[in-house]
């Protein structure tokens, strides 16, 4: 017997107990209901605490808006035909009115009674648009200029506009608005620029709050999204530059179980399914290079590698890098093509292939200086590496101040050398040459001068941009070399290379001459911006961990007797350690809770001051 016929059945002896049941479990889903309810709404009590009054204001125009039947987040496609700067560019005061569809974020707002201005930002610049009452609300409904608009709208809030272009009566090109749409709500306030007697208040310019928040940055710094752009066209050009010369776009892993290809210190994470340690790349070069062995003429990569290293301001642990790798080239040829190649994105992205850094003018235009790295030591130090050992280097160091030890081995004193007093005072593009082998372990010896190799680092504003070798494809010589590395690993050097077998074995086969070369990307875009923080160029740069108020904790406020309802109302009024109020008296305490809950209305009594005063006393024990 089904539910339905022995509900249909007054006198079965079953329809007693299936009413009583039913009514039963009606009585806990209403029990269960009312405390969701009540639930909710103390969750909403306290998540108000931990609004801005700004906050608050928004959410309750959201609120309105939704009453009144307005989406604050529609879903349907606002279709835009113009942009702002294209707007006032083309316009033409004898044209006929020209009908447009924008969008953007409401920067600012003047209202003047029947009529308005909005400053609207879109993604190319801002604009402004002329509201008035009886266009936006012909008939005899002004509520969407008069509430709307008016009162429940804010700025950085996302509107759409519809109407057509004119000229003010002030000369400025704007937007007559005939149809105004409400595209998203914004719930905090952006940090506006406010500017008074020639002085700017409000300036959203901390580095670490413009970096952890890049998207308000975006919105409110002007030349913020420009050097961006910038960074893309400078990839852009590279990439064509690249593609025109005939030379293929790869993908290599990012995740390696050895890590090879350069000198650093990777980050090591965990692969579960093969229950085997993994690094993240340090660089793409013997990926590449195995794919010249496989019969590429020429391949190329951009990518992000890793180096668990120093974090300043022209170091990120996670950057972006092209290397290229051309078969039959050679270091000589290297040189020329990375001439052609920056004067070339330089000259794409600032108009000349020149910049201004610092006061520096800085020139891209081939041909670049050549200079031995042994040579640039001597001319900064007075001191000649060629010919020295070890010891005599380390011992130099020594006498310098330098911070150098026994693990370090000839190659990395060198490398210390020239960066302590040389590396900085090139301002100029300068291509440094002829390392030391030591300093080299996977490039070519060098053709006519023994002990140095095929390498050069290009050095622009002091700073490394590039390095690039003619590539090291003798395997018995590369082996060796690995086995040095290994040496001075065993010495304590942790950036030293572990010996890639695999590597070993493509080289083996047979690898064409080769020249290689690494560029910086995040170094090139500061120099064709002038930024001198990496962080400027990248868009999320890597932060320490947000600071955060220390505060007690709900278990710990409950020892003392503190509810947890009490808790963010505590908090709210700065009491966020149970030490801040051990000094409070019971009766001002009491008040300031009062006040919390009187200014946010909430639904709660406040305690009694003998209850604010045991609270106290337990805090000062």
């Amino acid at each position: 017997m089904c539910l339905t016929q022995v509900l249909r059945d007054k006198n079965s002896k079953y329809f007693f107990i299936c009413k009583t049941f039913i009514q039963l479990f009606s009585n806990i889903s209403i029990i269960l209901c009312t405390f969701a309810t009540y639930y909710d709404i103390f969750l909403i009590d306290m998540n108000v605490l931990e609004l801005s009054e700004q906050e608050i204001g928004r959410r309750e125009s959201l609120q309105q808006l939704r009453e009144m039947g307005i989406n604050p987040y529609p879903a349907a496609e606002f279709p835009t035909n113009a942009f702002s700067t294209e707007i006032i560019d083309s316009f033409q005061d004898d044209a006929e009115p020209r009908q447009v569809s924008i969008a953007g974020r409401m920067m600012s707002r003047r209202v003047m009674g029947k009529a308005s201005f909005v400053e609207l930002q879109d993604s190319k610049g801002r604009i402004q648009v002329y509201i008035t009452r009886d266009d936006l609300c012909p008939g005899e409904d002004k509520e969407l200029y008069n509430t709307v608009f008016k009162k429940l709208l804010d700025i950085g809030d996302f509107i759409g506009i519809k109407g057509f272009v004119f000229r003010t009566q002030t000369g400025e090109i704007s937007v007559h608005c005939q149809e105004l749409t409400l595209l998203s709500k914004a719930l905090k306030p952006l940090p506006i620029v406010k500017y008074k007697d020639g002085v700017a208040y409000d300036k959203f310019d901390d580095p670490e709050l413009r970096y952890r928040q890049r998207y308000v940055d975006l919105v409110v710094n002007e030349g913020v999204k420009d050097t961006f752009l910038k960074r893309a066209t400078i990839i852009r050009t590279m990439r064509s530059i690249l593609d025109n010369a005939g030379y293929t776009e790869v993908d290599t892993p990012i995740l390696q179980s050895i890590a090879g290809g350069a000198s650093a210190r990777p980050f090591i994470t965990h692969f579960n399914a093969l229950n085997q340690d993994m690094y993240m790349r340090i660089a793409t070069e013997l990926y590449l290079k195995r794919l010249i062995v496989g019969g590429f003429e020429g391949v190329y990569e951009m990518g992000k590698n890793f180096r668990n290293e120093g974090m300043d301001k022209t170091h990120n642990p996670e950057f972006t890098c092209m290397e290229l790798y051309v078969s039959y080239k050679d270091l000589l040829w290297g040189m020329d093509f990375t001439e052609k190649m920056l004067e070339e994105i330089c000259t794409a992205v600032n108009g000349k292939p020149e910049v201004e850094i610092d006061g520096n003018i800085i020139s891209f235009k081939a041909p670049f200086r050549r200079l031995p790295i042994l040579e640039a030591i001597q001319e900064k130090t007075g001191f000649d590496c060629d010919g020295k050992t070890e010891d005599e280097i380390r011992a130099f160091c020594l006498s310098k101040g330098m911070d150098v030890d026994e693990t370090m081995g000839k190659g990395k004193l060198i490398d210390e050398l020239f960066g302590e007093f040389c590396e900085g005072t090139f301002i100029q593009p300068t291509f440094i040459t002829d390392y030391p082998v030591e300093m080299s372990p996977l490039t070519k010896m060098h053709r006519s001068k023994p002990g140095l190799t095929e390498r050069f680092e290009l050095m622009v504003n002091g700073k490394e941009l590039a390095n690039a070798y003619s590539e090291l494809n003798d395997p018995i010589d590369q082996e060796e070399r690995f086995v040095e590395q290994m040496r001075l690993a065993d010495k304590g050097d942790d950036e030293a290379m572990i010996i890639d077998h695999d590597f070993l074995r493509a080289l083996q086969y047979g690898m064409p001459p080769t020249f290689g070369i690494g560029i910086g990307i995040d170094r090139l875009v500061m120099l064709m911006t002038g930024k001198f923080a990496i962080g400027e160029v990248m868009l999320f740069p890597q932060m320490k961990p947000e600071k955060k108020i220390p505060q007690s904790t709900p278990a710990e406020w409950a020892e003392i007797g503190v509810a947890e309802e009490w808790v963010p109302v505590l908090r709210k009024a700065g009491f966020n350690l149970i030490s801040n109020i051990a000094s409070e008296k019971a009766q001002g305490l009491q008040q300031k809770i009062g006040d919390i809950v009187k200014k946010y209305k909430l639904d709660m009594q406040k305690p009694s001051v003998d209850e604010v005063a045991a609270w106290i006393e337990k805090a000062q024990a």
